[in-house]
């Protein structure tokens, strides 16, 4: 448990030498300094964002108060006393911090050795009284175990601290550590020791979907279990929790939420521009299992609470299901190397043979960009895997992640887009060629032959190459005899979000100019798209705020041209993205994705297109043994057999490890479609 605490003060030294929090005191306090990924950065960002927030509140309504205090529950080497006195903020407050004995004594040395903290802290006296390891005059250090709350009371009660006046209990991640009684029995004896007193708390949440899974196992293997989520397993809980052991008003908000109501959009604009990054899909699930709790009790009837009421729709509401789809593994590809992977596609080239390409993977016991191709072949009813023969490997293919690849007949298929890096986006197009006939018992028998674009196209590569990272496209007959490939949407290494089109003349691979009219769809990225009676739908994606869309929209075929329509659905289709889709029968399929409905995950979506009728499914995964994640992977539908091949999925769970479907999985919708 205490190494966690030094883990979390070299994250939040990284995220402010990086320009996303400002504390110059970090660096003294965190001991040694390591950089940290963007995503931990924007994690431990919005952390220290709603416990200052919170902090500042408090000291602001307070501030007529001839006197207030602070108590920071398992506070570490964190630095708020420090950044709280710089500013100024501390004219009539008192800082007690507490924590185990060795840790505070570890950081009353580092204090007294630094000028710069100890200079901010000015004389100090009373050390070494009892639990007593530092003391300055607006400042205290507590030695003490949390779960021992007589030996707390009289450490604090030497230490000075007053229970008649204002005070701020702070547990940043502190409480799911300690066993539910003991902290329990601590929310409850603040809350009767202190007539007048807030009590802010950030921990973890929802341990029951597959994030959860993987956020658990991290903790446990580190031997520091996250006790609370059994019993207080969502926002609710907590707040019946608080409101149920003496505390009178609670509000609560998990981090999506916070950044969206809390943080200026100036603000969030700032830091979504301070480094490379498109790991959107694990940022907004770290934010939906994070929260931050603000509760209160005898504060004056001006009083208003820490965080604001949530001014967008609440995630927690259950998503209303109208059934189930059975989830199991493909038999025999179990262990298959090049399978577990994302940012990965994969494309129905033949009748039952699906070809994978690039992505990020395991292979050879070693996570990295995936270059081999594979292929899965149905046979016999039993699916088989193989790696592909690459024919001219050709540099331009890199190690692609985020591309498309089309299929244009039984013997081509076009890559357009991809990034090798969030930086390095523009790889440009790129045509792949297989036999028309091959064996299928064998699927290594098929051979891949990559061939470099013609001249007359490479005029081109203007247009889409450096515009296209995670753009979803379908080709489509615009007139009799030509075939266009439709390509929307997507976003570069210079722009976050593009909202423009092209249409590719699949023979010549050149951007002809057709008249689309209608309302334009919002600018958007990671979303879907699916050919449907000569024109194309796009679903959901990632606007340019970083919120999820719940818009579809309809490329309508005219007699000369093309119109934008948006198709209504009802109720209203719940805004994802990083999804799939596939229209069967009149019938849009999305496919997973991530939305900010905390209580579930997306399982598949089946809107009618006559009828806008929109239905959730939940995926039945009990006869899984490992979490399906459901973000960045790829599916196939098999028509005949109603059966949806999923393949690959997951990606780098926060600080927490990447996870990687291990392998395929079948998901049979002969019900849904038939019933629906």
């Amino acid at each position: 448990v205490q190494g966690t605490g030094g883990s979390s003060a070299i994250s939040k030294c990284s995220a402010a030498a990086r320009g996303y929090i400002q504390d110059r005191f970090l660096r003294l306090l965190a001991g040694r300094q390591r950089r940290r990924a963007p995503l931990i950065h924007r994690g431990y960002y919005v952390r220290a964002r709603a416990v200052d927030h919170c902090v500042q509140d408090f000291l602001l309504k307070t501030q007529s108060h001839p006197r207030t205090q602070v108590l920071s529950l398992g506070a570490g080497f964190d630095s708020l006393y420090f950044r709280l006195k710089d500013v100024g903020l501390l004219h009539h407050t008192v800082v007690y911090e507490v924590d185990f004995p060795n840790v505070m004594c570890q950081k009353a040395t580092l204090i007294k050795r630094m000028e710069e903290l100890s200079a901010l802290v000015g004389d100090t006296a009373g050390e070494g009284l009892g639990a007593i390891t530092f003391s300055g005059e607006d400042y205290k250090l507590l030695g003490v175990d949390l779960s021992e709350l007589s030996e707390l009371g009289r450490a604090l009660e030497e230490a000075g601290l007053d229970n008649e006046i204002p005070t701020l209990f702070i547990a940043e991640v502190v409480l799911t550590y300690m066993e539910n009684s003991r902290s329990d029995a601590l929310i409850q004896w603040a809350a009767e020791r202190f007539p007048r007193a807030c009590f802010l708390l950030y921990e973890q949440v929802h341990p029951e979907d597959p994030f959860g899974h993987v956020m658990q196992q991290h903790f446990s293997q580190l031997n520091c279990a996250l006790r609370s989520l059994a019993q207080y397993p969502d926002c609710e809980a907590q707040q019946r929790r608080f409101l149920g052991r003496g505390w009178t008003e609670c509000s609560v908000m998990d981090m999506n939420e916070f950044f969206t109501c809390c943080i200026p959009e100036d603000e969030q604009q700032r830091v979504q521009a301070l480094e490379p990054f498109d790991e959107y899909e694990e940022w907004h699930l770290k934010c939906s299992h994070y929260f931050v709790l603000t509760a209160s009790k005898g504060m004056e009837p001006s009083w208003t609470p820490l965080l604001p009421s949530v001014t967008v729709p609440h995630c927690a509401a259950p998503v209303g299901m109208a059934g189930s789809v059975p989830a199991a593994v493909c038999a025999r590809l179990s262990g298959i190397p090049g399978l577990r992977r994302y940012g990965h596609r994969s494309v129905l080239i033949k009748p039952d043979v699906i070809l994978t390409t690039g992505g990020f993977g395991e292979e050879d016991g070693q996570h990295c960009r995936l270059r081999n191709f594979h292929v899965l072949s149905k046979h016999a009813g039993c699916w088989k895997a193989g790696c592909v023969t690459k024919k001219h490997p050709d540099k331009r293919w890199g190690e692609r992640l985020y591309h498309t690849v089309s299929c244009l007949s039984d013997s081509l298929a076009l890559v357009v887009g991809g990034r090798m890096s969030p930086s390095n986006a523009g790889l440009g197009m790129l045509w792949l060629k297989f036999p028309e006939t091959y064996n299928a018992s064998d699927p290594a028998d098929i051979a891949v032959e990559l061939v470099n674009l013609q001249p007359a196209a490479e005029q081109i590569f203007a247009l889409v190459t450096y515009q296209i990272l995670t753009s979803l496209f379908t080709w489509l007959s615009v007139s009799v005899g030509e075939q266009y490939l439709f390509v929307y949407g997507g976003r570069s290494a210079l722009e976050p979000v593009l909202g423009d089109w092209y249409f590719l003349h699949t023979r010549e691979l050149s951007n002809t100019v057709i008249a689309v009219d209608g309302p334009v769809p919002e600018s958007r990225h990671s979303h879907s798209a699916c050919s449907w009676e000569g024109g194309a739908l796009i679903a959901g994606g990632l606007g340019a705020a970083e919120q999820p869309l719940g818009s579809v929209f309809l490329l309508r075929k005219l007699e000369h041209g093309f119109q934008w329509q948006a198709v209504e659905t009802y109720p209203p289709l719940i805004p994802r993205y990083s999804h799939t889709a596939h229209v069967h029968e009149g019938k849009l399929l999305l496919v997973g994705g991530v939305w900010f409905h905390a209580s579930s995950v997306p399982g598949i979506t089946v809107i009618d297109l006559m009828t806008g009728l929109c239905l959730d499914y939940v995926i039945n995964v009990e006869h899984l043994e490992w979490p399906l994640m459901l973000h960045n992977h790829s599916s196939v539908f098999l028509p005949n057999e109603k059966e949806l091949l999923v393949i690959g999925g997951g990606g780098n769970c926060f600080s927490f490890g990447t996870h990687l479907n291990p392998e395929p999985v079948s998901l049979s919708l002969s019900s849904i479609l038939t019933s629906h």
